[in-house]
Parts: structure tokens; C-alpha cells; sequence
């Protein structure tokens, strides 16, 4: 799909030679790939806190049946 967007030329050349991209789109395809990643693990810290442990859980009898 093309899309025509302005984008700060000096901000994508940076972002090409750091992150040692070749192309403009490998580094816009990358960074928005990476923008994604980051938002969605964002949603694992609401988590924390959530999950309930067994008290009587004894983690090094289980690895012994092994």
C-alpha cells in the first residue's frame, strides 16, 4: 500500500544509520515494528500484582519428579 508521509528527513537518516538499515522503508517498516512490540508489552505490567500463588507450592519436588 503507498502512502505519502512527511517525515523529518534528519530524524530517518539518523534512525537508518543507527539502526544500520539500507533502505528508508527497512527503517520505517523496523520502527514501527518495534513500536508495536513496546506498546503491547506495555500491557504486562498491568499484571503485576495480579496473579495468586499456592502457598503450599513447593516448586523443588516438582523438579525432583523429573
Amino acid at each position: 500500500m503507498a502512502t505519502n508521509l512527511q517525515i523529518d528527513d534528519r530524524m530517518l537518516a539518523r534512525a537508518q544509520r543507527v539502526g544500520g538499515f539500507r533502505t528508508k522503508r527497512e527503517t520505517v517498516n523496523s520502527a514501527l515494528a518495534e513500536f508495536v512490540r513496546r506498546r503491547e508489552q506495555r500491557s504486562i505490567v498491568d499484571l503485576f500484582g495480579t496473579v495468586e500463588f499456592a502457598a503450599g507450592f513447593d516448586h523443588k519436588r516438582l523438579r525432583a519428579k523429573r
